[in-house]
C-alpha cells in the first residue's frame, strides 16, 4: 500500500503527458535549427539557463515579495550559484534594430495609408523623386528626415522589398512584409512572431477566460497539386487579410498616439506550411 501510494505521488509530480509530447514536438524544428546553424547542445543549454533565471524572476515572484535566489532554485532547479551569477549578468537587449524598426513602418505607411494605395487598397509604385504628389523620397522623409532615402532604396533592393520598373518607378512587392535575404531581419522576425504566437498558444493553455485567436486549418491527405492550389489560395487570402489590419491599425495608432494609455501592442500573424507524412521532423 504504501509502495503505490509512494508510485501516485511521483506520477503527481509530472507534468501532463499532452503537454510533455507537445512541447517535445515544437522543440524538433527549434533543435533542427540549431543544428544547421552549428549551435551545439551545451551552447544553447547556457541559454536556456540564462533564460530560466530571467523568466523565474521577473514573472514568478511573489506579491510584496522581493524574489530571491533561493526561490528562484526552488523554481527552476538551478544551483543557486549559478542563479547568483546570472542574476547580476546583464539581460541581451532585444530592441527592434533601427533598420527593421525603420523599414517596417515605412512598408506599413506604404500599404496603410490612402494616399499610397489606388482604388483597389493596393501600393502604388512611386517615383524616385516628384515636386507633386507622393514619392519615395517623400515617404522615407515621413519617418526619418536624416537618412537618405537612397540608403534605404538599395537596401531593399537587395532584400527584395522593392523592385524598379523600366520607368524608375519603385514598387513594393506583396511579400515585403518578409523579406527575401538578411540573416537579421529574418531572425529578427523569426524570434519576434513564434515568441507572441507561443506566447498566445501558452496563454490559452492556463485557466484564464480571456482566450487570444489561435486558429489553424489542417488536412492530411492532399496531391502536390491541391497543395499548390491551397498555397496560393493562403498567400491571397493571408495578404489581404494583413493589409486590412495593417490599414486599420497604423489609422489606431495614429489616433492614439497623443493617448495616455497607448501603452499596447499586437501581432497578427499567418503562416502556411506542408511537407510529406513521411518526411518532416514535425511529424515524428
Amino acid at each position: 500500500m504504501a509502495d503505490k501510494e509512494v508510485g501516485n505521488n511521483a506520477d503527481a509530480g509530472k507534468p501532463p503527458a499532452a503537454l510533455v509530447g507537445a512541447l517535445k514536438k515544437l522543440l524538433r524544428p527549434l533543435v533542427h535549427l540549431l543544428l544547421s546553424r552549428g549551435i551545439t547542445y551545451p551552447v544553447f543549454s547556457a541559454w536556456l539557463k540564462n533564460i530560466f533565471v530571467e523568466v523565474a524572476e521577473n514573472d514568478f515572484a511573489l506579491h510584496d515579495k522581493p524574489q530571491t535566489d533561493s526561490r528562484i532554485n526552488l523554481l527552476t532547479g538551478i544551483h543557486r550559484k549559478d542563479v547568483k551569477r546570472l542574476r547580476t549578468e546583464p539581460v541581451d537587449d532585444d530592441a527592434i534594430p533601427s533598420n527593421i524598426s525603420l523599414g517596417a513602418l515605412l512598408v506599413a505607411k506604404w500599404s496603410g495609408m490612402d494616399e499610397y494605395l489606388d482604388a483597389e487598397g493596393h501600393s502604388i509604385a512611386l517615383p524616385r523623386q516628384s515636386n507633386e504628389g507622393p514619392s519615395f523620397d517623400k515617404l522615407v522623409a515621413t519617418v526619418n528626415k536624416d537618412i537618405r532615402s537612397r540608403v534605404v532604396l538599395d537596401e531593399w533592393l537587395r532584400l527584395g522589398i522593392v523592385h524598379i520598373d523600366e520607368n524608375n518607378y519603385v514598387h513594393l512587392n506583396s511579400e515585403a512584409f518578409i523579406p527575401e535575404k538578411g540573416i537579421e531581419e529574418l531572425a529578427y522576425y523569426f524570434g519576434h512572431n513564434l515568441h507572441d504566437h507561443i506566447a498566445a498558444a501558452a496563454h490559452n493553455l492556463s485557466d484564464s477566460a480571456k482566450k487570444f485567436l489561435e486558429r489553424s486549418v489542417y488536412y492530411d491527405q492532399l496531391s502536390q497539386s491541391s497543395i499548390e492550389e491551397l498555397e496560393k489560395l493562403s498567400e491571397e487570402y493571408g495578404m489581404q487579410a494583413l493589409q486590412a489590419l495593417n490599414k486599420k491599425a497604423l489609422a489606431l495608432q495614429i489616433k492614439d498616439e497623443n493617448s495616455l494609455d497607448a501603452r499596447q501592442r499586437i501581432n497578427f500573424g499567418i503562416y502556411f506550411y506542408h511537407s510529406s507524412k513521411k518526411e518532416g521532423i514535425e511529424d515524428e
